[in-house]
């Protein structure tokens, strides 16, 4: 089994393992239709590599989620990610609220909802608590998630080809350069 689930959701066993993850909005809300976004996420997914150690091997950034593999280099994978969806969380929540974002009652309404259903949260939710880690323990897992997340928007009519789209480590894959560097798997 990959994951162990636990009163409070899926556990990461290995800290220092090689995870596929998915980052879900709450009622698969199309949250990152908007640019601004998409760059909370992208900026955190560099800050947590330059300061927390975090490995990020690839990733897409979907409409309402993003897919990821990531590890880190100091054993604690499940601290980072925890790091990483609190600041974006936080960030987006206020980017809705200071914007000129249309969607922004129906957002916090559907959010606040969110967080009524869980202890967890105080006041909103953003993210479902749920990641569905994946531990990929082979050269054959790992291709088949890294496909899996490069072809998302291609397989979604975003994209003709995975490297074109921007919000994607595909282009990093293939030779390409990316929004942000990363840390390829070999």
């Amino acid at each position: 089994m990959e994951y162990a689930s636990s009163r409070q959701g899926y556990a990461i066993r290995n800290q220092a393992g090689v995870y596929f993850l998915t980052f879900q909005v709450v009622f698969w809300m199309d949250v990152f239709t908007r640019q601004s976004y998409r760059d909370i996420v992208m900026d955190s997914f560099i800050y947590c590599r330059s300061t927390k150690a975090l490995k990020v091997h690839a990733f897409v950034i979907m409409s309402n989620h993003v897919h990821c593999i990531l590890s880190s280099g100091r054993e604690d994978l499940s601290g980072a990610i925890r790091d990483l969806k609190r600041h974006t969380s936080k960030a987006i929540m206020e980017q809705i609220m200071t914007s000129t974002e249309s969607r922004r009652l129906w957002l916090w309404h559907q959010m606040k909802f969110a967080a009524s259903r869980h202890s967890r949260n105080e006041v909103y939710q953003l993210w479902t608590h749920d990641n569905h880690p994946v531990e990929l323990t082979d050269n054959f897992m790992m291709d088949q998630r890294l496909n899996y997340i490069h072809e998302n928007p291609v397989r979604a009519g975003i994209v003709a080809k995975a490297e074109d789209y921007i919000y994607s480590s595909a282009a990093n894959y293939s030779g390409e350069k990316g929004l942000m560097e990363i840390d390829l798997l070999e």
